[in-house]
Parts: C-alpha cells; structure tokens; sequence
C-alpha cells in the first residue's frame, strides 16, 4: 500500500499555524486544550498530515490572533492556475525557516535589537557564514 503524502497546502497551512504558535508563546498542548483536542492532533494539523477544516482553522486563526488569511500567505501555486510573477521559491524557504524553533527564536532575538546598524552587521555575519565552506565554520 502506497503511504499518503499530504498536499503541499495543507502542510503549508500547518506550517504557518506552528510559526504562528510558536512566535505566540503557545503550546501545542495549550492549544490542543482551548481547541478540545489532544497535542498530538495539533501535531497532526501543523505536519499536514490531518488537513484543518475551515471552522477549526478560523477558531484557530481567533486564538492566534492572525486572519484567516495569513495561513495561506505565501502558499504555494496550484499549478493548474499558474504561477503568476510571484517567486514561490523564496516565500516557501522564509515560511520554512519561520516554522522551526531557531528560527522563531532568532526572529525575537533580532526585533529586540534596537540599532540598525548592530542589525546590518548580524545580517552581513550570517550572509558571510552562508557562503563559508561548512568546514572552515564548524571548528
């Protein structure tokens, strides 16, 4: 029997509640609790491996404090439709890397930094660490 791969939106979608979630200061657990269900429901819903209907995501979206919308934000193209002028590529990666605790952290880490030009040179350090060799980084 062939495993079920869940649809590109739906694990979008998940991805973009965890983000949230997580920016939010919320457990899984937590938010399993005020939604009726059990953490790994939540687990479900943000691997896309359970796709959210649309009363549960709209309670969600209340708890979260975000639209609706913004779980669809930067979602990728169906390919029936077209893509448009839209980099899907670049939305997808940043909505990736937003959905992982370092980079939660590192998002709140870097707004309390109120200078701009401390900000410039810890973007101009990690674009410097992101063209290093891995192995002149990991000594």
């Amino acid at each position: 029997m062939l495993k079920k791969v869940p649809n590109p939106i739906d694990r979008h979608v998940g991805s973009r509640v965890r983000m949230r979630r997580m920016l939010a200061g919320v457990s899984q657990e937590r938010l399993g609790e005020a939604l009726g269900l059990t953490f790994q429901q939540v687990q479900k819903y943000e691997k896309g491996t359970n796709r959210i209907s649309a009363s549960r995501l709209q309670q969600i979206s209340k708890m979260l404090g975000v639209p609706v919308a913004f779980f669809f934000d930067g979602a990728p193209a169906d390919d029936s439709v077209g893509e448009g002028f839209a980099d899907a590529s670049a939305t997808t990666y940043v909505a990736d890397f937003l959905a992982t605790s370092e980079g939660v952290q590192l998002t709140k880490a870097f707004v309390r930094i109120k200078s701009p030009r401390v900000r410039r040179r810890i973007v101009d350090l990690v674009e410097s660490l992101g063209e290093a060799p891995i192995d002149t980084i990991e000594q």
